[in-house]
């Protein structure tokens, strides 16, 4: 099942991509390119056939990658319900013996471990 989804993901992202392309530019999207305008503010014109598509295909590929999402988790929930995935809460110290001793008062702790010898 994951696999068709997968399939039909990526046509609709490659015919997005495609509808994208072939489309004129009309300018003014994010307020650069496009010519004159007239100064005169006008009313959006009728979308284009292209336009539906480029609507209907942006649609379907959200869809697409919710469901592929829900897929690849397993079912309804949440991502972060997954306790196996999250690393261990604490590691454990090490006893006693293995730590070093703690600084003495007078600044003249050693800096390396005491030999196990002495």
């Amino acid at each position: 099942m994951e696999n068709i989804v997968l399939t039909v993901h990526l046509i609709i992202a490659l015919c997005l991509i495609l509808i994208v392309l072939i489309q004129r530019s009309e300018g003014g999207g994010l307020g650069i390119g496009g010519g004159g305008g007239g100064g005169a503010m006008t009313g959006r014109p009728a979308i284009s056939p292209l336009g539906k598509l480029t609507w209907l295909f942006g649609i379907a590929f959200v869809i697409t990658s919710i469901t592929l999402t829900i897929l690849a988790q397993g079912g309804p929930g949440s991502v972060v319900d997954d306790a196996d995935l999250l690393p261990p809460a604490a590691v454990e110290a090490p006893a006693g013996d293995a730590l070093l001793p703690p600084p003495a008062a007078s600044g003249t702790a050693p800096l390396t471990p005491p030999r196990a010898d002495e």
